[in-house]
């Protein structure tokens, strides 16, 4: 026999940037699009204990991946290697979601 009920279940409804705090929903687009910068310092690292979580827009995801391309750029300025994967940094696939 099967006992039925109701039960409320909580749905992100939408995200929204933490930087520029537009929404990263669009119009009729299921589920929000967003980029999420992420770290948990764990035993030993100078913030040992903190967690992090910063949800992006699209916007302000890219602007912060070409800023880190350039520190990146900077930091190897001067190393004898060239640095052949600049343009698909942080890139681990390409498509669509399955």
């Amino acid at each position: 026999m099967k006992i039925m009920t109701q039960k409320v279940v909580d749905v992100v409804k939408d995200v929204r940037c933490d930087v520029c705090g537009d929404s990263t929903s669009r119009e009729g687009e299921h589920p929000p699009q967003f980029g999420v910068l992420k770290a948990d310092w764990g035993y030993g690292s100078r913030h040992d204990g903190a967690r992090y979580e910063l949800h992006l827009c699209e916007g302000c995801f890219f602007s912060a991946l070409a800023t880190l391309k350039q520190e990146r750029q900077a930091c190897r300025m001067f190393d004898g290697n060239a640095d052949d994967q600049a343009a698909e940094f942080g890139l681990v696939a390409r498509g669509e979601h399955g």
